[in-house]
């Protein structure tokens, strides 16, 4: 068996963005500071507070995250967090929620992949999202 799971850079908002996710979708959420870890004494003291490992598990899927080191952050680009959501007001609230303080690059709507709507957005902590909902609307 092979499971692809996303895992998603940030640069000292994990704890907050991974909040946010977990307010939004639900699922179990594990986050562990580099204050918190074995390594605590090998890392700088302004790191502790920062994330070293971050895990949201929806189901069967696993989207994982960390705050990497300051000059080692990059905006991502060229991908997106995909959710498959079978309701489509369940859909249109978590899009609509993703955007607020985010970048719409597609409104929500129906489409003739995705009756129940599709929609891609930039949430405010930066990471891209698709939403699909493949049911009538």
């Amino acid at each position: 068996m092979m499971r692809v799971d996303p895992y998603l850079n940030f640069d000292g908002d994990c704890a907050e963005a991974f909040r946010f996710y977990h307010q939004l979708l639900g699922g179990e959420l594990e986050m562990m500071t580099h204050g918190e870890s074995p390594i605590a004494g090998e890392v700088p003291p302004e790191w502790h507070s920062r994330i070293l490992h971050a895990s949201l598990r929806l189901g069967d899927a696993l989207l994982m995250a960390s705050d990497v080191p300051p000059d080692h952050y990059q905006p991502p680009q060229g991908n997106y967090v995909s959710l498959s959501i079978e309701e489509p007001g369940d859909a249109e609230r978590i899009f609509h929620t993703l955007a607020a303080g985010g970048r719409v690059t597609m409104p929500f709507e129906k489409t003739f992949w995705a009756a129940g709507g599709f929609g891609m957005v930039t949430d405010r902590f930066g990471t891209p999202w698709m939403i699909t909902c493949e049911g009538n609307a």
